[in-house]
């Protein structure tokens, strides 16, 4: 578990990395699992980058999830709390530039 916070800190910017890592010690494995798959999705879906708000980046994970929901055997409720998660882990590092990665998810 020590290297997904590495590695999910390491994608956080410069001086944001810290905050980064102490934010994600706290999260469980199946947390930091969501949050690899969204940020790998990302990457797998474009290297086009635009600065997002924080509502846009949250439409973006909504997009995400309903996309990833018709494979996903978590509960809802699970589901909300780690789109949750997933946001505050991308406004805390810095990284309101990812691109949506729905295409990723669709068969």
């Amino acid at each position: 578990m020590q290297s997904l916070v590495a590695a999910l800190a390491s994608c956080a910017e410069g001086p944001l990395q810290l905050k980064a890592r102490d934010f994600l010690m706290g999260l469980s494995r199946d947390e930091l699992q969501f949050i690899a798959e969204f940020l790998g999705a990302s990457i797998l879906e474009s290297d086009e980058r635009c600065r997002c708000s924080r509502e846009q980046l949250a439409q973006q994970i909504a997009e995400f999830q309903r996309a990833r929901a018709r494979t996903a055997l978590e509960p809802p409720s699970d589901q909300d709390h780690k789109m949750i998660l997933l946001l505050e882990f991308l406004c805390r590092s810095g990284l309101q530039r990812i691109p949506a990665p729905v295409r990723a998810w669709r068969a």
